[in-house]
């Protein structure tokens, strides 16, 4: 960002503030709980993140790259900015900004935060804060020595020590009383920031009356220095306090939602769009619940990076009544490439492309569908309004009038493209054909002029939800030259392209629509048509004319990504895909294959994108037993051997790495194992109600030696209750399609282990989340139990990992059976413990499943 338009921003701001009138709310809380604007009394609908830059790992990890935080903060509000956000939250971490007595520090963390509150107020994206966060800076590393009343009283000592409820009170007053030096306003006339959550997720313990009462003087400290904006208080982290909670002096109520649950340690795959099908909320039995405003500070689909959820998000957000959601939280740049702020969270416009253009789906799903409605249960609302969900194709779409917008290829065409002023995508349209990694954005300036925004190639090279690391890159970017055709009428086939952002020269005429691009920003001009006033730093609404953010690539040596494909078809030949990055682009890979006997086969791998090789080892080589094969990569006068990352000449006499991938290849109508307890077990979702000392879920030895049994036990179950585990299995299936046709039955080896008699139910849930299940009887020694694939009736399915909090529904059943499809299975789960007699409770309860297999 250029020293120029800072300056033409800090000027606006300086405008803008002057102009405010102080002390006016923006928004108020009407008699019915609706969140409206004062100045023309509609309702309020904001969309948006948290981001945590100025505060403990956020600050430290971008300090310890040696980077201007300042400039971090401005590049990350651009970016939130040109996805579509409008509200930002923090819980703000006092026990940096405070001493024990509550009394606030004037340090670098307010500075920034400040500064942030500054750059947000230049892009109209509005604000709530929530002063009190109640624990240490650390996680994910120590917490450090600070000197605030969170380091002094823990989370629960909080919202009970008289001593800890002064230190708030007094803290309260002088956070919301702080002047901002950037804006020279202070938090409680600062008209950007609308409300406020008096703290985040708190732990609460004893009488209720004593909880009203603790929410009632920290709401009472808020007021007491003339706060008279709308105060929330988080309903949902105590359901058994919910009533009191209702019962304080707050103008509404804060709610989260995981509905992917947290911290899997690896990416969960499969449909994962029932599990945000609806948000259904629980108090309205509450009297003092009702005629009181709704926002959710924090939500995440965890652990997942397919691109289809953030819009059904914003659907059921809205369909519940909710009027202020922000996800947790957004990855700032400078660490993104890693995802070490929260390993179970991952959003960023350059690394995570696709999720980016779903979230600025999502602001508009959130912003335009009308308030209460319901559109069914999945898969029928697949498709609502202008929007269009797809799990199989990757796929979130808004095809209005005005706006175009997709995640992944599209068929689909605008609904009215004389009247289209925004496109923005990942992939290939009817408009625009790319097949880079990035996400781009194609705005209307004017009749025959456009703004393209190009970003780099963002290649994933590793599961971004492992342990985190600031040395291990997930993503990599890379700028590459890159073909893109535009067929849009209003420009016609031969208009100007020109780079506009800092340093970018590049001109060119496309020819057909056709020309090459490179990241950055650029203006594209019908042939003949003049943009002369298309400028310098002008404002566009909220985005610079001429910005253009992205960073350089993090690594720079040779890397392939590839995960070894389990199981395929004998006698059947298959494809081996796989993305290297860091090469020259006439290097030469080479696939070096073995069978168990016999030379191995080198066949030359074919590049189809900068960054895609594929190889296609043939039918005669896919002979039963295991193959065994590496990637070796000769680039200039050097080798690489993958996997293991090795250089050196690998056919050298004393090269001694022997690292290779695998693939079993069964034999001619085999058994397909969906689940194995030795091989599985760290893939699977499990599902237990209550973990005790003497109960919970293992994997243990089974009956041989090198088998593991998957292993559920409950020293006293009672009812309703219910154990078991889910496992993707969508990548078992593809490889042996040619026989799926034929199998007939599942199999399943398991016992009970507790003397009792019980049944183990076994679900087989489709692409399309249809679930069919059907039930054994279990005995206490291990047997090979058979189920006829026609025994599999439609049934309910649960939802895991169980989304947060636990109100919201375990069980989910589609709308609609098209019957049960080998070819289809996406997950398998196994459950046990719904189905006891009442003289079974109360009584111990467990089973063990080594195995579930599909056999002719």
């Amino acid at each position: 960002m250029t020293r120029l338009f800072t300056l033409i921003l800090l000027l606006f701001t300086f405008f803008t503030t002057a102009n405010a009138q102080t002390g006016k709310n923006e928004v108020y809380v009407d008699q019915q709980g609706r969140m409206r604007w004062q100045k023309d009394h509609s309702e309020v609908y904001l969309f948006g993140v948290n981001y945590t830059v100025p505060f403990a790992y956020g600050y430290r990890s971008v300090k310890a790259l040696n980077k201007d935080i300042e400039k971090e903060i401005d590049e990350d509000v651009y970016h939130l900015a040109r996805m579509g956000a409008d509200a930002f939250r923090v819980h703000i971490w006092d026990t940096e900004i405070s001493d024990t007595s509550g009394n606030l520090l004037d340090n670098e963390h307010l500075k920034l935060f400040d500064y942030l509150i500054s750059r947000l107020k230049q892009r109209n994206i509005k604000i709530i804060i929530t002063p009190i966060a109640f624990w240490g800076n650390g996680y994910p590393q120590r917490d450090e020595k600070t000197a605030g009343f969170s380091s002094k009283y823990n989370k629960g000592q909080a919202t009970v020590n008289e001593n800890a409820i002064k230190a708030q009170e007094n803290y309260m007053k002088q956070l919301l009383q702080h002047v901002n030096p950037y804006t020279k306003v202070n938090y409680r006339d600062e008209p950007d920031i609308i409300a406020a959550e008096l703290n985040n997720e708190p732990s609460h313990s004893g009488p209720k009356e004593k909880v009203t009462a603790y929410i009632n003087r920290l709401a009472a400290a808020a007021r007491s220095i003339g706060w008279t904006k709308p105060l929330f208080y988080n309903i949902s982290q105590s359901p058994y306090y919910a009533d009191a909670v209702a019962k304080s002096d707050v103008n509404g109520f804060s709610f989260q939602w995981y509905p992917s649950g947290l911290v899997a340690g690896h990416e969960q795959k499969g449909n994962y769009l029932p599990n945000v099908d609806r948000y259904p909320i629980p108090f309205d039995t509450i009297p003092e619940f009702h005629n009181k405003a709704k926002m959710v500070y924090e939500f995440e689909t965890a652990d997942v990076l397919q691109p289809n959820l953030y819009p059904a998000v914003a659907r059921s957000f809205k369909q519940a009544g909710f009027q202020w959601v922000t996800q947790f939280a957004y990855d700032p740049l400078a660490t993104a490439y890693a995802n070490t702020e929260y390993q179970t969270h991952y959003l960023n416009l350059i690394y995570t492309p696709a999720k980016a253009i779903s979230f600025l789906i999502a602001n508009r799903v959130f912003h335009l569908l009308p308030r209460d409605k319901g559109y069914g249960t999945y898969p029928a609302d697949s498709v609502f309004d202008a929007y269009h969900l797809s799990y199989n194709e990757g796929l979130s779409e808004m095809n209005t009038a005005k706006e175009f917008y997709y995640t992944a290829a599209t068929s689909s065409t605008p609904v009215d493209e004389k009247k289209l002023e925004h496109v923005a995508g990942v992939g290939s349209s009817a408009l625009i054909n790319y097949k880079g990694y990035g996400a781009y954005f194609l705005d209307k300036l004017e009749n025959g002029v456009w703004r393209l925004e190009v970003m780099p190639d963002a290649i994933t090279i590793r599961d971004p939800f492992e342990r985190a690391s600031p040395s291990k890159e997930v993503v990599h970017v890379a700028w590459a030259d890159q073909p893109m055709q535009i067929t849009l009428a209003d420009i016609g086939g031969d208009f100007d392209v020109k780079g506009i952002n800092a340093d970018n020269n590049y001109q060119t005429k496309a020819g057909n629509g056709s020309f090459t691009i490179k990241p950055g920003t650029y203006l594209l001009t019908k042939n003949g048509k003049s943009a002369a006033k298309w400028t310098g730093e002008k404002m566009v609404g909220n985005i610079g004319l001429n910005e253009f953010i992205a960073p350089q690539p993090v690594t720079k040596t040779p890397f392939v990504s590839y995960t070894p494909i389990t199981e395929v078809s004998p006698g059947k030949a298959f494809t081996i895909n796989t993305k290297i990055i860091n090469i020259s682009p006439d290097a030469k890979v080479t696939f070096t294959v073995n069978r168990g006997f016999g030379p191995p086969a080198n066949i030359n791998m074919e590049k189809t994108s900068p960054y895609d090789y594929s190889s296609t080892i043939p039918a005669a080589q896919v002979t039963t037993g295991f193959l065994t094969y590496r990637i070796l990569i000769k680039d200039s006068d050097k080798y690489y051997t993958f996997p293991g990352s090795h250089e050196g000449d690998p056919y050298s006499w004393d090269n001694i790495n022997n690292e290779t991938w695998q693939t079993f290849v069964a034999a001619a109508g085999g058994k397909l194992s969906l689940f194995n307890a030795t091989t599985d077990r760290g893939s699977t979702n499990t599902y237990f109600p209550v973990f005790t000392r003497n109960g919970g879920a293992q994997f243990a030895s089974g009956e041989e030696t090198g088998q593991l049994t998957f292993k559920a036990s409950i020293p006293a179950i009672k009812q309703g209750q219910v154990m078991g585990f889910q496992l993707y299995i969508g990548d078992k299936t593809k490889y042996r399609l040619p026989e799926v046709a034929a199998y007939t039955k599942a199999v399943v080896r398991a016992k009970i282990i507790t003397g009792q008699t019980g049944k183990l139910k076994i679900t087989l849930i489709d692409n399309d989340a249809s679930a069919y299940s059907a039930d054994v009887d279990l005995t206490d020694q291990y047997k090979d139990i058979e189920i006829p694939l026609s025994g599999f009736k439609p049934d309910s399915g649960m939802l895991l990992p169980r989304p947060y909090p636990g109100f919201l529904p375990l069980w989910f059943k589609a709308s609609s059976f098209s019957g049960l499809a080998v070819s289809k299975l996406d997950k398998l789960q196994i459950t046990a413990g719904n189905d006891l007699s009442p003289d079974q409770y109360n009584k111990p309860f467990g089973i063990e499943v080594e195995s579930v297999t599909l056999e002719p």
